[in-house]
């Protein structure tokens, strides 16, 4: 039996769920100078290495969450310029939202667009009640965006084997 997760639709954005088929473009993104820097380098160093990473990293979660990461795809040609998710990721109670683009997509409202998509889907589809964001000191970029979405700066956290203290930035649905 075939599941069907959501899938979201903004302007100038497809969002679906990251699949195997996408292996060419995680091994791309992942490699991406800006993610190494960002994000960290997760040695994914072939396509092969990049379909096992989604089987092994994303499937996982969003077979048993429902979400976890999207491809983000520009509508009027249909290329994959990044992606943006919510992670139950190790270390951080709650859900965590993040997004990385191709340096080439970057600084054209992309992120922003997914990433307040994303957002409203957290909220109102998967009624998420706390959404946590991550980002390194030097990520202004990353700050300011999380802050656009409505997520403000609570503390500096260091996570599980990691030795680089991070900004933890949250949003609390109000009672």
């Amino acid at each position: 039996m075939k599941v069907s997760y959501k899938t979201y639709d903004t302007e100038r954005l497809h969002l679906r769920p990251t699949a195997l088929h996408d292996a060419h473009f995680v091994y791309e993104l992942l490699n991406s100078p800006k993610w190494i820097q960002n994000i960290g380098d997760r040695n994914v160093k072939s396509i092969d290495m990049a379909r096992e990473y989604i089987n092994v990293k994303m499937m996982p979660q969003l077979k048993r969450l429902g979400f976890g990461n999207f491809t983000v795809i520009r509508k009027s040609d249909g290329v994959k310029m990044g992606s943006c998710g919510l992670y139950d990721r190790e270390g951080l109670t709650g859900v965590d939202i993040g997004f990385a683009f191709l340096p080439q997509y970057e600084k054209k409202g992309y992120a922003f667009e997914a990433a307040s998509q994303v957002m409203h889907a957290a909220i109102h589809d998967f009624n998420l009640t706390d959404i946590k964001g991550i980002t390194s000191k030097e990520n202004i970029a990353s700050q300011n965006l999380l802050k656009k979405i409505g997520l403000s700066f609570e503390k500096m956290i260091t996570l599980p084997d990691d030795d680089d203290e991070i900004m933890l930035f949250r949003w609390v649905k109000e009672k």
